[in-house]
Formats: C-alpha cells, structure tokens, sequence
C-alpha cells in the first residue's frame, strides 16, 4: 500500500509513538548521515541518501545489471543511482503508483498504477515509456514471474490478480483470488503465491493457467502484508501485523514456524546467500532472522532504521538493505472535513537509509 502520512501513522499510530520514545535514546530518529553501531546480526546504517519531493512512497525495487533502484512516489518513479547516490532518471505519470516490477531479459519495467488500474511499460535502459495494459481496480504490488515470462498485479480493491505477458503487453487474463491480495512471491516453477490481507490466508496459483490451486490459513499470524521466498527451501516468509513471521512450507501450506518482529511491518525479503529472512517495520527497525534450517529459524535482532521505514529492497549480490521514510511535521487541527487529521511530510525530508552487514 502507497506510504503517505496518513497511511504510515493510521494503523500504527500508538507503537510508532512509543517506537519513537524508545528509539530516540539509540538515535534512530536522527537525521545524521554518520555510520551507526553495528548490531547482533552486524547490520548497521552506512548511507542516507536525501531524495526531492513530499509526496509519499511505497515499494522499492533493484536492477542489479545498472545497480538502479527504483522508488515509487505517488505519480512518478525516481531512479537513484546506488554508486553515487545521485538520481539519474524519472518516470512519469503514474497515478497512484505502488510498485515496480523487472523483466530483464526483455529490457523492460512496469509500474502498478493504483489509480490509472493500468501497468506502465518501459524501457530498463532509456526509461522512457513503451506502453500501457489495464488492469483490475486498485493493482497494488507487482511481481514478475520468471517461468511463464509474465507480469502479476494484485488488485486489491478487485481481489484479484492481473497477469501480463512481459514480452508483448498484452493481458493474458485475471483470476479472482477469494480475498484482499497484499504482497506475493514467484517460485519461478509456475506458482505465485499471495497474502491475503483481510482473510489472514495465503492463495496459491498456478501462474500459467491462471487458476486458484490452494487457499491455506496463516494461523497464528493475523493481517498477512510483507511476503519473501527461499525457492530452495521451498519456504514463505511473511509478515503479519500481529508482529510475528511467519514461516510457510510453499508445498503443504503449513506454518512450520513464527518469529517475533517490530511493529508495523509491510515489506520482507530473503537473502539466500546469507540465509537470512528481514521485514522492515513502521516502528523503525528493521527484524533479522536467520535460518538454521527449513524448519527451524533464529530471531537475529532488530536493527534501528528511522519511524516510518516500512519498505525495503536487498541488493543480493552486496547484501545490503535499502529501506525508505522521511520526517513528519505537527498534526494538523481536527476539521468537520478531517476529524482525524495525520502530520504532513515535511518537504525534501524523504530519505534513502542503506544498511549492511
């Protein structure tokens, strides 16, 4: 879900307050771009990176073949060169725009529009656009499927997921997934899977015929959003707003094991090369876990990033974490209009947090 002030502090609102409490003493609120202790799991801040604009934010994504990372904004997409830090490019009219998905292999982007229901196509290497396919009502996260060679939006006001041929644009159909989708993962075997956020379910799919194959409880995990894969292990990650996550076989749909995380969570990720889980949290810290094995699991720690750092991506090949926030400005006074008004982002205050090991 798009990361505004109002979306960031709704939910979250009182842990984010006692987060902020408890987290000052360790200067996680601190805009100093100055390197931070390293952590028990040895992560720590190394960079931020101030990024132009007030509008909000939501999911992040790399290409590792230009070392670009992708940063949803509301209506566009900025484009930060992670050597430099510097932005090098823009992408344009993207109402609503959550995420960004990555298809090499043909040399092309697409961004999940939430309020055009379209995807925008472009160009990896020039960014400049190449096309438009529609959607279901409210395409939220966007994967792409490396075994059929296609885009997935999840539609969350539509329940449904939307999928698109990644060579051409073209629709190849929508499957209605019996819920609110948030967050999936590819096993790049012909299955996506997808948390179903009001249900507290996972659906599973084949991603070729473009059917439902199961539908499985998250028990005890409530509210699924973040969702990560371990494809060797055949392992979900998911984060739950009940502050646990969840681990799931991706053949069975059993929930082998849970692991206590922050608070506020909305994005997860694998590294397979260090066998480590995270999810980023609203609270401002960023869950360490470390996998033993298939079924047994290991809290590492929660390393502080900033209040309202929600989303993130991991560069594979550094093993470093990029996670997004900015600072908030006073809560405006109550109105007939907004009776429950949320503080403003502060202008040119968003920012880029690099953490590594």
């Amino acid at each position: 879900m798009t990361i505004t002030a109002s979306r960031i502090l709704s939910r979250f609102a009182l842990a984010v307050l006692v987060a902020a409490v408890v987290l000052a003493g360790a200067g996680a609120q601190s805009p100093s771009p100055s390197p931070s202790q390293p952590s028990a799991s040895g992560y720590h801040i190394v960079r931020k990176i101030s990024l132009p604009g007030s509008d909000g934010w939501d999911y992040l994504n790399i290409d590792s073949s230009t070392d670009h990372l992708f940063i949803s904004r509301g209506t566009h997409v900025q484009v930060l060169d992670l050597p430099t830090g510097k932005l090098v490019g823009d992408i344009p009219d993207t109402p609503g725009v959550h995420g960004v998905a990555l298809a090499p292999e043909f040399d092309r982007g697409f961004t999940s529009n939430g309020r055009a229901d379209s995807v925008t196509i472009f160009d990896l290497k020039t960014l400049d656009k190449l096309g438009e396919a529609k959607t279901d009502t409210g395409p939220d996260a966007i994967i792409y499927d490396p075994a059929t060679k296609r885009i997935f939006t999840m539609n969350g006001r539509a329940g449904t997921a939307t999928a698109i041929d990644a060579a051409t644009g073209a629709v190849a159909g929508s499957v209605a997934l019996g819920g609110r989708p948030e967050f999936p993962a590819s096993d790049a075997a012909g299955h996506v899977y997808a948390n179903l956020e009001d249900k507290s379910e996972v659906v599973e799919l084949d991603s070729q015929k473009l059917t439902v194959l199961n539908t499985w409880p998250l028990a005890p995990c409530q509210s699924p959003s973040g969702m990560a894969i371990d494809r060797e292990h055949r392992r979900l990650f998911i984060g739950c707003h009940n502050q646990m996550m969840a681990m799931m076989d991706a053949d069975s749909g059993k929930v082998v094991a849970t692991v206590p995380i922050g608070n506020g969570v909305d994005a997860n990720r694998f590294d397979s090369g260090a066998q480590l889980a995270f999810s980023s949290n609203g609270e401002g810290t960023l869950t360490v876990v470390k996998e033993l094995t298939p079924d047994s699991y290991q809290l590492v720690g929660n390393v502080p990033t900033q209040q309202g750092a929600r989303t993130m991506e991991i560069d594979l090949a550094t093993h470093h974490v990029y996670v997004v926030t900015a600072s908030f400005g006073p809560t405006p006074a109550p109105t007939a209009d907004m009776p429950r008004p949320r503080p403003p982002i502060l202008p040119d205050s968003v920012v880029v947090i690099e953490l590594a090991p």
